[in-house]
C-alpha cells in the first residue's frame, strides 16, 4: 500500500473508529465483542482500501456482521463473573431511570437481526437500501426485520415501564415491613 493510502487510511480509523465501535456494541450488547469485531473488520478493510469507492458504508457492514458472528461464537457462551451483576448502578435522581441505558438494555433483548436493521435504520440513519445492502438483505428483509425489531423493542421498553411504576410501591411495602 502506498504511504499516502496508508495515511488516509489511519485517518479513516481514527476518525470512523468511536462510530464503528459503538455501532459493533449495539449490535451484540458487550463492549469485548465489539472491540474484537471492529478489529477484525477494519483488518478486512485494511487490504482493500484503494478499491473502495466508500470504505466508510463497507466498514460499517463489516463491523455489523462481524459483531453478529462475536457473539455465535462458542466460546463467547461461557458466562462470566460480571454477567449477573446489572450494568446501571445509579439512576438518574429526577426521573429514576436512565432512558438512554433502558434503550440499551431493551435492544438485547431483541434478535440479532432485528437489533442491527433497527440500529442501522434508526441509529445511524441509513435508508431503507442502504440498511439492505449494509447487511446482505433484501429490501423487504430490511423492512420486515426493523418492523418487527421496533415493535419488539416497544413491548420491552413499555414492560420495562410497568416494572419502573410499580417498583416503588414494593419498595415501599417491603421498607414498612
Amino acid at each position: 500500500m502506498k504511504a499516502e493510502d496508508e495515511e488516509a487510511f489511519r485517518e479513516f480509523v481514527a476518525v470512523q473508529m468511536p462510530v464503528l465501535r459503538r455501532l459493533a456494541y449495539v449490535t451484540c450488547g458487550d463492549w469485548h465483542a465489539a472491540e474484537d469485531a471492529t478489529a477484525t473488520a477494519l483488518a478486512k478493510l485494511y487490504p482493500r482500501w484503494r478499491r473502495l469507492e466508500r470504505p466508510d458504508l463497507y466498514a460499517r457492514t463489516m463491523v455489523v456482521r462481524a459483531a453478529i458472528d462475536e457473539k455465535r461464537r462458542p466460546w463467547r457462551r461461557e458466562h462470566s463473573a460480571g454477567d449477573g451483576l446489572p450494568d446501571v448502578t445509579q439512576r438518574d435522581p429526577a426521573t429514576g431511570v436512565d432512558d438512554r441505558l433502558r434503550v440499551w438494555a431493551a435492544l438485547r433483548a431483541i434478535s440479532p437481526r432485528q437489533r442491527a436493521a433497527v440500529v442501522c435504520r434508526h441509529y445511524l440513519g441509513m435508508s431503507l437500501e442502504e440498511t439492505a445492502r449494509v447487511l446482505g438483505w433484501h429490501i423487504g428483509t430490511a423492512k420486515s426485520q426493523t418492523s418487527r425489531g421496533l415493535s419488539r423493542l416497544r413491548e420491552v421498553l413499555t414492560a420495562d415501564q410497568r416494572d419502573d411504576t410499580t417498583k416503588p410501591e414494593r419498595e415501599k411495602t417491603s421498607a414498612r415491613a
